[in-house]
């Protein structure tokens, strides 16, 4: 979450935009799933839609990351 923040400030957008955005960007996500409760977070999400996030974006919010080994996988 600190990277999403990150990113937002230098942006001036909503965590909520740049996180759906880096989702949105992901391959094989073609529908992500959006809990709205309030107009204000169906209005992140439709604006998430429209964020493009350069490349050196997207590395600072997935430096963080990771991967570990799916269990119960073989």
């Amino acid at each position: 979450m600190d990277r999403v923040r990150e990113v937002a400030a230098q942006r001036g957008a909503p965590a909520a935009q740049v996180a759906l955005a880096w989702l949105l960007h992901r391959p094989g996500v073609t529908a992500p799933i959006v809990g709205a409760t309030k107009l204000s977070h169906l209005e992140d999400a439709l604006a998430a839609e429209e964020l493009e996030l350069s490349e050196d974006e997207m590395r600072q919010l997935e430096e963080p990351y990771i991967s570990h080994a799916v269990s119960g996988h073989r």
